[in-house]
C-alpha cells in the first residue's frame, strides 16, 4: 500500500514536470530560448530517469536486476550523448552515443524475466521488432514524408545514424510489446511504460531523421518525445511491480500468437500503404532500403520458424515413440499381472458395463473376454433369485460401489455361466476412484464351489455325529439325574459332587449339539419360519424379560431405549436372536454397566441396536465372529461359557427374514450390534384384522 502511494506521488510529479515543459516549448518564446530550455531539461530528465532505474536495479534480484541496470546505463549514455551534442554543437557524436544506448536497451528488454523462452524464440522476438519497426518507418517514409531523398552529395555518416535511430527505437518498442504479452498481468504496468517511452523516442527520432540534420532545430514540440520518453522510463522504475514479486517455480512458455498477429498486421499495413502510395518508377530510396530490410527480416523470421517447427516435430515424434513404448510396456505388464491372477477380475464403468475382464474371470464364467466387454455385468451373469426373478441392481454391491463408494468384502453371490450353470462365488467389490470422483468399480471374485462342497461334507459329518451323540447323551443325562436324585440309593458327598459335574458337562454338550443342529436346519431352510406382524416394543420387552435373571446375576442393567415400528417376522425367532445378542452384551460388560436395546424405522426395514460398554471387539474380528465356533478370544469359551454358535444362528435367522446383521466396535469402549428386519407400514396395519398378529411366545 505504501509503495502504491509513493508511485502515485511520482505520477503527479512527472505529470507536472511534463506539463510545464510542454507549456514552455509550445509558447511564443524565441526559438533560441526554447532551445536553451531543451538543452537543460533533456539531460536533467535523462539523468533522473537513469538514476531511478539504477536505484530499482539495486532493490531487484536476478534477471530483473540486470535489466534495470542496463536501462540505467542506456540512460546515462544517452545523457552523455545529449550533453556532448549541446556543448559541441554537433549531433553526429551524440547520435552515435544514442545508438549505443538504444542497443543496450535491446539487451535490457531481453534481460527482463518472462515465461521461459528458447534461443529461437529470442531470435524471433528480435526479428519481430525489426519487422514492426521497419514497417512503421516505411509507412512514415511513404505516407508522411514522400519527398524524402538523400542529398546530392551522397549520404553522410550523420544521416545514416539519424535514419538508424528510429529503426532501433521501433525495434525496442516492439520488443517491449512482445515482452508484455509474455509477462504476467501484475508485471505489465512497468513494461507498458517502457514500451510507451520507446514509442515516443521513435516518433521524435523519426521526425529528426526525416527533417534532416541541417534543418532540425531544438526547442520545438518534437523535443517532448525524447523528454517524455525519458520521464516514462524513470516512472516505470518507480512502479511497485518493477522489482518483481514471488514467481512460480516453473511456468509454461506462453504462446507467440499475439506477437505474430501484431507483427504481420503492421507488415501488411505497410505493404498496403506501399502499393497505394508508391507508383512504379518513383520509389523513395530510403523507403526501398527500409522495405528490403523488412522483407529480409520476414524471410529470416519464417526460416527460423520453419526450422524450429521441424526440430520440434522431430523431437515430439521421438518423445511420442518413447512414450508409446513405455505405455506398451506398462500395458503389457498389467495384462500379464491380470492374466497371472487365479481369481476372476472385471471392471465396470459408471453405468455398470464391463470395461475389462481377466482370463481367469472369463474362463470361470464361460464367456470370451471380448463378448463381455460393453455388456451390463449385473444382467449378464448375476444369477436370479430362487423364484427366478432377477435381483434389483440398486441393491447390488456393484451399484453400492459406484453410487455410494462402498467397498464390499467377502460377499457371497451366485454367478450364472454362459452355459446356464450357476457358480457360487465370493466377491470383493471396490469403487474405482479418480480423486473424489468414482469412475466405476473393480470386482474380484473367486469360485467357491469346492470350498462349499468341503463345507457341506463337514456339516454333514457334524450333523450325523451330533444326531448319533444325541441319543446316548440323553440316556447319560437321565442316568446322572437319577443318581443325583438318589434313585439308586444314598451316595456320598464326594460322589454327588462328581455326578453334579458330569451332569453339568452333559447339559453343555447337549446345548452344543442342539445349537449345531439348529444351524444345520436354518442353513438348510428346514427350520420353520412363521411370519406375522408384530410390534417391536413387545418383541424387545419379551427378550429383555428373559435375560433379566442373567443381567441381575452379573450386576448389569438392561434398558429399553427409543423403540418404534412394527416388523413382519417370526416373533419367537426374533426373540431368540435378541436373547443371543443381549446375553453376549451382558456377559462381556463390567459389573455396574448398562446395556441398551433400541429400534427405529430405517427405510423399508426396522433397525435394532444392542449397545454395551464392554471390552469391545478388534476390527479384524467384526466379521469373523458371525462364523461357526468363532469367539473374540479363545479363552472366552472357558471363562464366559458359550459354544461360539450363537451369532451364527442369529445371522441365519436374520438372513432368513431378508435382513442383515453386523457389528461396530471400539476396543476398550464397547460394541454395538445391528440387525434389520422387514418393516410393516403402520397405516396398513391399522386396517388389518386384530387377529393378524400372533402374540410373542405363542
Amino acid at each position: 500500500m505504501e509503495r502504491g502511494s509513493s508511485f502515485r506521488r511520482w505520477v503527479f510529479v512527472t505529470g507536472g514536470w511534463l506539463l510545464a515543459v510542454t507549456v514552455v516549448l509550445s509558447s511564443g518564446l524565441p526559438e533560441s530560448s526554447r532551445a536553451q530550455v531543451t538543452s537543460v531539461v533533456l539531460p536533467v530528465t535523462a539523468v533522473v530517469a537513469a538514476t531511478s532505474c539504477l536505484l530499482t536495479s539495486r532493490r531487484s534480484t536476478g534477471r530483473r536486476r540486470r535489466a534495470w541496470a542496463l536501462l540505467a546505463a542506456a540512460g546515462y549514455i544517452g545523457f552523455g550523448g545529449n550533453a556532448v551534442g549541446f556543448m559541441t554543437g554537433t549531433t553526429t557524436t551524440g547520435d552515435l552515443a544514442y545508438i549505443g544506448a538504444l542497443l543496450i536497451g535491446v539487451l535490457a528488454l531481453l534481460s527482463f524475466p518472462s515465461t521461459p523462452v528458447r534461443a529461437t524464440s529470442v531470435a524471433r522476438m528480435v526479428l519481430d521488432g525489426v519487422v514492426v519497426g521497419g514497417s512503421v518507418l516505411v509507412v512514415a517514409a511513404v505516407a508522411v514524408f514522400p519527398d524524402l531523398e538523400t542529398s546530392a552529395g551522397g549520404t553522410t555518416l550523420g544521416e545514416v545514424v539519424a535514419l538508424l535511430m528510429p529503426i532501433v527505437d521501433a525495434v525496442l518498442a516492439t520488443l517491449a510489446v512482445v515482452l508484455i504479452t509474455r509477462s504476467s498481468r501484475s508485471e505489465r504496468v512497468p513494461l507498458v511504460l517502457v514500451a510507451l517511452s520507446f514509442v515516443l523516442y521513435a516518433m521524435s527520432d523519426l521526425s529528426y531523421a526525416l527533417l534532416g540534420i541541417s534543418a532540425f532545430t531544438f526547442g520545438t514540440p518534437v523535443d517532448l518525445g525524447w523528454i517524455t520518453g525519458y520521464a516514462l522510463g524513470g516512472l516505470a522504475a518507480r512502479h511497485p511491480a518493477a522489482t518483481g514479486g514471488p514467481r512460480p517455480a516453473r511456468r509454461e512458455e506462453s504462446t507467440p500468437v499475439a506477437a505474430t498477429i501484431l507483427t504481420f498486421a503492421v507488415f501488411l499495413a505497410a505493404a498496403v500503404v506501399w502499393v497505394v502510395n508508391v507508383p512504379a518508377g518513383s520509389w523513395n530510396v530510403v523507403a526501398v532500403l527500409l522495405w528490403l530490410l523488412v522483407l529480409v527480416a520476414v524471410a529470416a523470421r519464417q526460416t527460423i520458424l520453419v526450422l524450429d517447427n521441424e526440430r520440434l516435430r522431430r523431437g515430439l515424434e521421438r518423445r511420442v515413440r518413447a512414450r508409446t513404448a513405455e505405455l506398451r510396456a506398462v500395458t503389457r505388464s498389467r495384462e500379464l499381472m491380470l492374466s497371472s491372477v487365479g481369481d476372476g477380475i472385471y471392471g465396470v464403468d459408471r453405468d455398470g458395463r464391463v470395461t475389462f475382464v481377466n482370463p481367469a474371470g472369463a474362463r470361470t464364467l464361460g464367456f470370451a473376454a471380448r463378448e463381455m466387454v460393453g455388456q451390463d455385468a449385473h444382467g449378464l451373469f448375476h444369477a436370479p433369485g430362487p423364484d427366478g426373478a432377477p435381483f434389483p441392481f440398486d441393491s447390488c454391491y456393484i451399484a453400492e460401489a459406484i453410487r455410494d463408494g462402498i467397498t464390499a468384502s467377502a460377499e457371497e453371490d451366485l454367478y450364472r455361466r454362459a452355459d446356464g450353470k450357476d457358480v457360487p462365488v465370493e466377491v470383493t467389490a471396490s469403487p474405482l476412484r479418480d480423486g473424489a470422483v468414482v469412475l466405476g468399480a473393480v470386482v474380484v471374485f473367486r469360485d467357491v464351489t469346492q470350498r462349499r462342497e468341503v463345507d457341506r461334507l463337514k456339516n454333514e459329518f457334524v450333523s450325523v455325529i451330533s444326531h448319533e451323540l444325541r441319543t446316548p447323551l440323553t440316556s447319560i443325562r437321565g442316568s446322572l439325574g437319577l443318581l443325583a436324585g438318589g434313585a439308586a440309593g444314598p451316595i456320598s458327598d464326594q460322589a454327588r459332587r462328581m455326578v453334579t459335574i458330569a451332569l453339568g458337562s452333559s447339559e453343555r454338550l447337549t446345548r452344543l449339539i442342539n445349537d449345531i443342529l439348529e444351524v444345520e436346519r436354518m442353513e438348510a431352510g428346514a427350520a420353520p419360519i412363521e411370519l406375522a406382524d408384530h410390534d417391536v416394543r413387545t418383541v424387545l420387552a419379551a427378550a429383555v424379560d428373559q435375560v433379566q435373571g442373567l443381567a441381575d446375576a452379573d450386576g448389569v442393567s438392561v434398558r429399553l431405549g427409543d423403540v418404534t415400528g412394527r416388523v413382519h417376522a417370526d416373533a419367537d425367532r426374533v426373540v431368540q436372536t435378541l436373547i443371543n445378542l443381549l446375553g453376549n452384551a451382558i456377559k462381556f460388560s463390567a459389573r455396574g454397566s448398562q446395556v441398551v436395546v433400541a429400534a427405529r424405522p430405517a427405510g423399508e426395514f426396522v433397525e435394532f441396536r444392542v449397545v454395551d460398554h464392554g471390552r469391545g471387539i478388534p476390527p479384524d474380528r467384526l466379521e469373523m465372529i458371525f462364523g461357526r465356533f468363532e469367539q473374540v478370544d479363545s479363552s472366552d469359551a472357558r471363562e464366559k461359557g458359550g459354544t461360539g454358535l450363537g451369532l451364527a444362528i442369529s445371522r441365519s435367522i436374520v438372513e432368513r427374514h431378508g435382513g442383515r446383521i453386523w457389528a461396530q466396535s471400539t476396543p476398550g469402549e464397547g460394541s454395538t450390534f445391528f440387525m434389520t428386519l422387514p418393516r410393516v407400514d403402520e397405516e396398513a396395519t391399522t386396517t388389518a384384522s386384530p387377529t393378524g398378529a400372533d402374540p410373542v411366545g405363542r
